[in-house]
């Protein structure tokens, strides 16, 4: 049934409005730092894992195909409510957090890259 993927959604976006708030804490912003985000890569590591030990049901995976498609109209519109000016304002902080994720992501997409270049086709 599509309502234990929506489930898997819900725990995942608890768990990660949880973390982008203790994230805010942590940095001192007055926000919830990458709840969204978080939220998406814990649904996709939990399909990941429910798949490997095949427990990906048809409903599960239907329920979590859906919410995919929804991701980039509920980051666009959770960005719409965002306040850019005012986060600016509050100093330097904003520029560091934004140079170190993209600096992460960088480095995380390297390490992937190389981890499935050993597995993937096509690379001798």
């Amino acid at each position: 049934m599509a309502i234990y993927g929506t489930a898997l959604l819900a725990l995942c976006t608890l768990l990660g409005v949880a973390l982008g708030e203790a994230l805010g804490v942590l940095l001192h912003v007055k926000a919830n730092v990458g709840g969204v985000g978080i939220a998406m890569m814990l649904l996709i590591a939990a399909r990941s894992w429910l798949a490997r030990r095949g427990h990906l049901s048809a409903g599960i995976k239907l329920g979590v195909e859906f919410w995919a498609m929804m991701y980039i109209p509920i980051v666009v519109a959770m960005a719409a409510q965002q306040n850019v000016l005012a986060a600016l304002e509050g100093g330097p902080m904003v520029l560091v957090a934004g140079v170190l994720t993209v600096a992460l992501c960088f480095t995380l997409v390297a390490v992937l890259g190389r981890a499935m270049g050993a597995k993937g086709a096509g690379h001798d």
